[in-house]
């Protein structure tokens, strides 16, 4: 895999990944592990947001599957998420259409399925909102 963007700045903090499908969390880790970024995944809500209270988490960015198996929903995440630690990005990803009008910024919202290049272009517009990137090559 060779991801190649001008105009994305370096993530900041941790990724935490949240998917129950194994072979999409370990491409989500992939990607962003291409992108220059630390990357820990999780198969649950709870176990992620565990994760993230610990002392020595350092979370930038959250990207999270809505259906994954716990009482913590990928929606339910990303509220507590901005709760807790407003301004910390969030993509929420599901393969239903999902209302997310009651979530506030920076979240972006990802119809499953994705694309790789999709899957950064939500990245970026998390992490740097209405800054231009385009892909290379």
């Amino acid at each position: 895999m060779n991801i190649q963007w001008k105009g994305l700045r370096p993530i900041q903090g941790e990724v935490v990944v949240v998917e129950d499908d194994p072979t999409l969390r370990q491409l989500m880790v992939d990607i962003v592990v291409e992108l220059g970024a630390s990357c820990i995944a999780f198969d649950n809500a709870e176990d992620a947001l565990v994760h993230m209270l610990s002392p020595v988490a350092n979370c930038g960015l959250v990207i999270a599957d809505h259906g994954v198996p716990g009482s913590i929903k990928g929606m339910e995440l990303a509220a507590m998420v901005q709760q807790k630690w407003p301004g910390t990005g969030f993509v929420l990803t599901s393969g239903y259409l999902l209302d997310v009008s009651g979530l506030p910024p920076p979240l972006v919202y990802l119809l499953k399925p994705w694309s790789i290049d999709a899957l950064v272009v939500a990245i970026a517009q998390t992490l740097q909102p209405g800054v231009a990137i385009h892909k290379v090559g």
